[in-house]
């Protein structure tokens, strides 16, 4: 019978850390991929607004002026927007990456314990079948 892995309790803890992780690298690049959707509308929108009708009179070209000025400011925010977001999910990646490789260790060491303590039990297991083989010769032989 194997026995329970003695650090089985910081394992749980690294694997509930390395789940938590995860969750916050997936929760960033849905931001990331948000603010990079909402970036690719805004150059969609300025593009369209180019292909518009063709403008008239002095007021309509004040107004497309403002809007143009409008939509690359924000394309601007919406950049510096993507590059906070990018940040974010780089330190999400790192803190995914350390807390994958805390588990691997641990898991590293649980599989050498179980490894290690089968070869135990199958020591032990033969040991017991020697000694009845060797029981049953003797008493055999003792007839």
């Amino acid at each position: 019978m194997v026995r329970k892995f003695p650090l089985a309790g910081l394992l749980r803890l690294r694997h509930a850390e390395q789940d938590r992780a995860a969750a916050g690298l997936a929760a960033a690049n849905d931001r990331l991929r948000d603010a990079a959707d909402a970036r690719v509308k805004a150059r969609r929108s300025l593009a369209d607004q180019a292909d518009a009708q063709p403008i008239e009179d002095a007021a309509t070209l004040s107004a497309v002026a403002a809007a143009r000025a409008a939509t690359r400011g924000m394309l601007q925010e919406l950049d510096a927007v993507v590059q906070s977001r990018r940040a974010d999910a780089d330190r999400a990646q790192d803190a995914y990456t350390a807390a994958r490789r805390a588990a691997l260790g641990l898991e590293k060491l649980e599989e050498q314990h179980v490894v290690a303590a089968t070869a135990e039990d199958l020591r032990t297991e033969q040991n017991a079948l020697d000694e009845i083989a060797a029981r049953s010769r003797t008493e055999g032989g003792a007839r």
